[in-house]
């Protein structure tokens, strides 16, 4: 079996095509080899620059339209979109040319018809509208991607009016939950195909990670070409192996692809003072209107406890009260809550009087008892609704998520916001604020929260939730996640949803949702050192039916798809010409 053509350094290619006629010269010289061992025809003028010879990255293939292609295939492929789908008629007639997939085959009838099998990686007319109805219903947070809704046609079964944003948000996030009723053999490459995807937009990349995807992705595309036909691959479903390479060269592709991402930013001014302990007055504001609420005591002493143990000026006063105290790991929690609110207040006032100190003594004696509420809060660059607040409404921004101390998330918190607080203090200086979320929490157990530890799936069990008292958490501390149900095709995930992070939207705590700015993660996920290949006992879906068609009509469809794609080729040959010449 051959191995992949070489990776050919600037000089080596300059070489190849230094005798070549420049683009803007008559005549086209070919070359022996032409057609098999190279593709040079012509000499592009970039050449005659100076430095182009020593210039590593001399096309920058752009993600965004990459990642649209593919997601389309992919989505016109599954759903059977008539028209669409790279799974027609003329695909079939090739895996009799191309592929062992005799099961797949179009299998001639005495009346002139032929019948063509269904493949199991394409869902059933009530699966497709099943996904269907599940976009329709799709809620997620203001400005994390436009209105799905709007693009659907549950019975006609189609999308209409995608953008690339919309694309770009369902290919990363969307994609493994909307097909996963697929095979295994079919759904782990497009789910391998989508974190691939989300790491490469990653706004941090890590080099040895980069060098894992370089060498995964011809192996995952190899996987895809297990499964679809010939005829779902053309050039965009190829330039992915160019990729991690580019990225690697190039830096992060929020520097490189055609995304719009300029965007004013604004600086919060501070209040000028000269000491401030970590939690107070930090930069956010609400909107609406303000309500009164009253702590009760089982809210106040929660709250004033949350409060100290995550201010980072009373950690050392912690730590000395679990020393002194020989409090065990196992009873911290349930001492912490009754005895460190006590002891801490005993311990600042007991010292000399400082500026430090002052901030301690207001801090020791909790937040006052009546408290304002809202329904809107703007920080840490994202938008927060209470659950009420949500409800009947487009989009949902309720969801929080806490990230916990160990990595893989197996003590991470997911929740949703039912009030919204501003703490006040008592104080003689400057006036002394804490935002905190009352967070209704869901079971962060086995059987509430499950972690796919391969593809880092968040499952969240709706029903299920935290027992212990202890649902506030500072605003400052939560990132926003929304909660996506599974489709009704996977009935054993019922009452189950996927948990999704999103991005904040900038520092900027603005009523205006700026759209324009796409979605990334901020880490890449850790790449599989070696993609697990999949066994496949066969591509044919045997409780199906099989379709009957016209060839007659088949052919006349084939001709016109033929005619669009040799647009689509021309348009496409002419961007890419200097690349594909070298």
């Amino acid at each position: 079996m051959d191995g992949p053509p070489p990776m050919l350094t600037p000089e080596q290619v300059w070489h190849r095509v230094m005798n070549l006629p420049k683009v803007i010269e008559d005549g086209v010289l070919r070359l022996d080899g032409h057609g098999q061992q190279h593709n040079w025809t012509k000499r592009s003028i970039f050449w005659d620059l100076p430095y182009w010879k020593d210039n590593l990255l001399r096309h920058n293939l752009d993600v965004m339209h990459i990642e649209k292609n593919f997601f389309d295939n992919i989505f016109n492929t599954v759903m059977n979109v008539p028209n669409k789908t790279k799974d027609n008629e003329k695909a079939r007639k090739d895996l009799a040319l191309y592929c062992r997939r005799k099961d797949l085959e179009l299998k001639p009838q005495n009346n002139g018809k032929m019948l063509k099998p269904k493949a199991n990686y394409i869902l059933t007319v009530e699966q497709a509208k099943l996904v269907y109805q599940w976009i329709k219903e799709l809620r997620m947070p203001d400005g994390y991607s436009s209105n799905l809704a709007r693009c659907v046609d549950v019975e006609k079964r189609k999308m209409i009016g995608m953008k690339s944003h919309d694309c770009h948000v369902f290919m990363e996030c969307l994609l493994p939950i909307a097909f996963s009723s697929l095979p295994v053999h079919v759904l782990n490459p497009l789910i391998e195909v989508s974190n691939f995807f989300k790491d490469l937009c990653s706004t941090t990349l890590r080099e040895d990670d980069l060098s894992k995807m370089e060498k995964n992705i011809p192996i995952i595309l190899c996987k895809l070409e297990r499964i679809f036909p010939p005829g779902f691959f053309d050039s965009m479903e190829h330039l992915p192996i160019h990729l991690a390479y580019e990225a690697k060269l190039g830096g992060p592709v929020q520097y490189r692809w055609m995304y719009p991402f300029e965007r004013n930013e604004m600086e919060v001014e501070s209040q000028g003072c000269s000491y401030m302990l970590s939690v107070f007055n930090q930069p956010s504001r609400h909107s609406e209107k303000e309500l009164t609420h009253w702590l009760t005591d089982a809210e106040l002493n929660s709250v004033h406890v949350h409060v100290l143990i995550n201010c980072i000026e009373v950690k050392p006063y912690l730590d000395s009260f679990l020393q002194s105290q020989q409090i065990s790991e196992s009873n911290a929690s349930t001492r912490i809550h009754a005895e460190f609110p006590t002891w801490f207040k005993n311990q600042v006032n007991s010292e000399p009087l400082s500026v430090r100190n002052q901030h301690l003594r207001d801090l020791s004696y909790g937040p006052l008892t009546c408290v304002k509420e809202w329904h809107t809060f703007f920080v840490n660059g994202y938008k927060f609704h209470t659950h009420a607040w949500s409800e009947g409404k487009k989009t949902i921004n309720c969801g929080v998520y806490v990230k916990g101390l160990i990595e893989g998330g197996e003590d991470d918190f997911y929740g949703v916001i039912k009030h919204m607080y501003e703490l006040e203090y008592n104080t003689s200086t400057y006036p002394k604020k804490v935002v905190v979320f009352y967070c209704d929490w869901f079971d962060p157990s086995s059987r509430g929260t499950r972690i796919d530890p391969k593809y880092n799936i968040v499952d969240i069990k709706m029903d299920r939730r935290y027992q212990l008292f202890d649902p506030f958490i500072i605003a400052h501390n939560v990132r926003q996640v929304y909660y996506v149900p599974y489709p009704a095709t996977r009935r054993d995930k019922r009452g189950w949803c996927v948990a999704i992070k999103t991005k904040p939207r900038g520092r900027i705590e603005s009523n205006d949702i700026e759209h324009d700015v796409p979605y990334q993660v901020d880490e890449m996920l850790h790449a599989n050192e070696v993609i697990e290949v999949e066994g496949i006992t066969g591509l044919q879906d045997l409780e199906a039916d099989l379709e009957e068609v016209n060839e007659l009509i088949n052919e006349e469809n084939d001709l016109a798809e033929n005619n669009e794609d040799n647009e689509f080729d021309d348009d496409f040959e002419d961007e890419f010409e200097d690349y594909i010449s070298e």
